[in-house]
């Protein structure tokens, strides 16, 4: 191993430091600039970018409506992360750390004289699934252990996906210069952590049991990504066909119908037919994914 950085007595921000995120890392917090977000007519409004993050909460939102809960109707505005767009103003009252996803529920006005709240901010796409998942009382289990154990799972995400993305995603795939050490360090937790997951689903179809709930969500959104390759293109680094019961799992997941949209939505790369810049109504699967706008475009011209 070589690297022969010797850190400062006192740090000094390089703004040319950070490889493919230089331009909208910073080490202070607030926004960058003045522009309300846009309010679409739902109740819902989510202010999100496709990252495994990202699609969890689409994925829930999606499978919410699913079983016919109408009031998770919602609409999905696209935070452009490279552009800086989270460190609007707009953005930032909503979530004052800037990351997506975050989401504004304006149902809560409704109650405002009654109960004094008004609309409800949040961010954290952990806090969002549960207060999504208790707000409508699905996919979180009503038994108080199996609810101990789906918030257990949930938060081993929470904890653990850090060391997924932020470690070895971005030594491996995005970091400027490889560097052994902290590919190595890092490549040594996933494996354990995808270990952790092949011998808990050995013995349960999903993550509590026979019961889907926002942990399989969650988890599925950041690891089923990893095993299918579409993170970071380091399946075959990993070995991730090892894992057999991780595969199973991802695959099952993966066929569910609200799964198939919640990746599509806020999706800006890959196939056309698989992107939805925005999601204003369910028809816009079917009539506003990038291929067809481009069609529509073509016939314009």
């Amino acid at each position: 191993m070589t690297n022969n950085y010797t850190p400062a007595k006192i740090w000094q921000w390089k703004t040319d430091n950070g490889g493919k995120f230089a331009s909208i890392n910073r080490p202070t917090a607030g926004a960058t600039h003045q522009q309300e977000l846009a309010v679409g007519k739902h109740p819902l409004q989510l202010y999100s970018l496709a990252t495994p993050n990202g699609v969890k909460v689409t994925i829930l939102l999606e499978e919410l409506l699913a079983c016919g809960i109408t009031g998770a109707e919602y609409d999905a505005h696209l935070i452009n992360i490279m552009e800086g767009e989270q460190f609007s103003s707009g953005f930032v009252d909503v979530n004052p750390n800037s990351k997506i996803p975050a989401l504004v529920d304006n149902s809560t006005e409704k109650n405002a004289e009654k109960n004094g709240a008004s609309k409800q901010p949040l961010f954290e796409s952990g806090a969002i699934l549960l207060y999504l998942a208790d707000k409508f009382d699905a996919f979180i289990p009503k038994d108080s252990a199996k609810r101990a154990q789906c918030l257990s799972w949930l938060f081993w995400q929470v904890g653990s996906a850090p060391y997924l993305g932020g470690g070895f995603g971005h030594f491996y795939a995005y970091a400027p210069e490889k560097f052994e050490y902290p590919i190595e360090r890092f490549t040594m937790e996933v494996k354990r952590q995808l270990d952790v997951l092949d011998k808990h689903l050995a013995h349960n179809q999903y993550m509590c049991g026979d019961e889907y709930t926002i942990a399989d969500i969650a988890i599925w959104s950041w690891y089923g990504a990893l095993v299918q390759n579409k993170v970071y293109e380091a399946a075959e680094f990993l070995q991730t066909q090892e894992y057999k019961n991780l595969v199973r799992w991802t695959e099952e997941i993966a066929k569910r119908k609200a799964v198939k949209r919640g990746v599509m939505v806020n999706r800006t790369w890959g196939e056309l037919h698989e992107q939805l810049h925005e999601r204003h109504d369910a028809s816009d699967f079917e009539l506003k994914t990038q291929d067809k706008l481009v069609d529509r475009e073509r016939i314009v011209e």
